[in-house]
């Protein structure tokens, strides 16, 4: 016994103030990599356009105020986004129960096809959506310029944001609670709100602020789907910034941007601590089942057919448009896309972008998620009662301000701050991933944070006790169970980099584009033919989309039971 005390006493290490310092020493990289890579660049920008000769030009913000137009501009800008995020909960919340408690075919490729329209590039899909709603869709329903159409484009983006993030909690719950509660006779929807709904909330909330933030700062499909009727702080601000050259103007917009996206951040952090609920968690193979009932068929086949409704019209119809040559049917634009710009020494062939859009997603993926794991343990701590701290609610708020900022204000931002010294960076390859993984981070938090906070604290105090250090802990303990968080993080941060269009658009260099950049480029141009070279260059970013999402599905652990 008295051999053993020393062990314990060194190994424990669980006092309030030792837990803040290693939480502190986690939580340094990932902040200090924001203040240099997105508080420096925006607050450059904000400054150049506030500060144009030297001096506080603070009339910009009457101006923008008083001004009707950019009022009603703000106030869409809100009710749109929280009409986006409750529709796209409603949503897909079945969608997140069918994979969670349903064995079917075709599973795993549904669950990794599901990301394919989030990394699509908004101009893209806006136009493919075109093709169904649009004044010359098939459909014959014409929804184009109207609210209805942004909302839809939305929920297209963002469903994938619910299921996979709930879905991946939910398939984790023990479903004999929810038989049990069926048992005592209570009806499904009651055992849903008493039995479920307490340990799905907290990923609930955390899927919801990122579904707010996409459709807050929400840019090309407001812009192509919304007309001229319909405009975004974001579309604003890039209308202030590029066409009418009012920097001034379009800081003070973006600090109004901020302010709206830290408020909501503040709110979803505390309600996501609120509801955070500890539980067993079980693993995929012992929560799933096949259908058994003409009920459970008839579900698995509703949510199926919407799917295929939602997703499977706009991605056909880019497919289609992609084979669809003057000549006829055939490969002439994939062809096309290993030929460079005819006239013009600065554009390489298209394809290339395949290869630089993998480099860059790779490189941001691995610095996402190393900082992300910093982060979320410097977010969650140990677990303990003194864990949530004033440094934990700080740390999580700042790490989600990068998703709504506007892109534009980012990109002009990196290339005033590293085109010069001390950081210049403006000819290395190293600027897009960054500016990717500065993107990525936030959701890699957001996927790893609720993972941790459903780790039962015992299992830490057994680690220390046993003599392991906090670091230890974090290793061999908290790392493992997260496991599948950490696989579903790397799939979003890879998917983020490779769709990322927004600060890319700035950043990019002729000889080195991406593929949302070479699929711009080929819309930008006129012509059959450049046209038919973006559609086919969507239509392999999005196969390449659904390749990575399987390998990183199957290579993720089977169960969170087996650490």
């Amino acid at each position: 016994m008295v051999s053993t005390l020393p062990v314990i006493e060194s190994g424990t290490n669980t006092s309030p103030r030792t837990n803040l310092w290693w939480r502190v020493l986690a939580g340094a990289p990932p902040l200090l990599f924001l203040a240099v890579f997105f508080a420096w660049p925006v607050a450059a920008i904000l400054l150049r356009g506030l500060r144009p000769d030297g001096e506080w030009n603070l009339s910009a913000f009457g101006e923008v105020f008083a001004d009707p137009t950019i009022r009603r501009v703000l106030w869409f800008t809100i009710w749109e986004s929280i009409a986006s995020t409750i529709l796209c909960v409603l949503v897909a919340l079945p969608g997140a129960a069918l994979f969670a408690r349903y064995r079917f075919r075709g599973k795993r490729l549904l669950w990794s096809a599901l990301l394919v329209p989030f990394v699509l590039p908004t101009v893209v899909v806006a136009v493919s959506l075109l093709g169904v709603i649009g004044s010359g869709g098939f459909t014959g329903v014409n929804l184009s310029g109207t609210v209805w159409a942004i909302l839809i484009a939305h929920v297209f983006f963002n469903y994938a944001v619910v299921v996979r993030t709930v879905g991946s909690t939910w398939s984790t719950i023990d479903p004999r609670l929810e038989e049990s509660g069926r048992a005592l006779g209570a009806r499904p929807w009651r055992v849903f709100a008493e039995v479920t709904w307490p340990l799905i909330r907290s990923s609930v909330a955390a899927a919801s602020s990122i579904v707010f933030l996409f459709s807050f700062t929400s840019f090309g499909i407001v812009l192509i789907l919304g007309g001229i009727s319909h405009r975004t702080l974001e579309v604003e601000i890039y209308d202030q910034t590029a066409k009418f050259l009012q920097l001034d103007i379009a800081a003070v917009l973006a600090l109004l941007q901020l302010l709206v996206v830290v408020i909501i951040l503040v709110w979803f952090g505390r309600s996501q601590r609120r509801r955070a609920v500890l539980f067993d968690q079980r693993s995929a193979t012992e929560t799933e089942k096949p259908a058994e009932t003409p009920r459970q068929r008839w579900f698995i086949r509703s949510n199926l057919l919407f799917m295929s409704l939602l997703f499977g019209t706009p991605l056909v119809v880019l497919v289609v448009r992609s084979f669809s040559t003057p000549e006829g049917w055939g490969f002439g634009f994939y062809r096309a896309l290993t030929n460079s710009r005819r006239g013009s020494t600065s554009f390489v062939p298209p394809v290339d972008a395949i290869g630089n859009s993998l480099m860059f997603a790779s490189i941001a993926t691995a610095i996402a998620l190393v900082l992300g794991l910093c982060a979320a343990w410097a977010i969650v701590g140990d677990g303990s009662a003194h864990s949530d701290s004033r440094f934990s609610r700080w740390t999580d708020t700042a790490l989600m301000i990068p998703l709504g900022t506007s892109a534009v204000t980012v990109g002009f931002g990196f290339l005033i701050v590293f085109d010069e010294p001390p950081l210049n960076l403006r000819s290395s390859l190293w600027l897009i991933p960054i500016a990717h993984a500065v993107v990525a981070l936030p959701f890699v938090v957001r996927l790893l944070v609720p993972a941790l906070r459903s780790i039962d604290p015992r299992l830490r105090e057994a680690a220390a006790t046993l003599g392991a250090s906090p670091r230890r802990v974090w290793w061999s303990v908290e790392v493992p169970i997260v496991g599948r968080a950490l696989a579903a993080a790397a799939g979003f941060a890879f998917a983020v980099s490779l769709g990322e269009f927004g600060a890319t658009a700035f950043l990019a260099r002729p000889d080195r584009p991406t593929m949302p950049i070479a699929i711009y480029r080929a819309l930008g141009r006129p012509g059959e033919y450049n046209f038919g070279q973006a559609m086919a260059m969507s239509t392999i970013l999005m196969l390449l989309t659904v390749v990575v999402m399987l390998v990183i599905d199957r290579f993720r652990p089977a169960s969170v039971s087996e650490f």
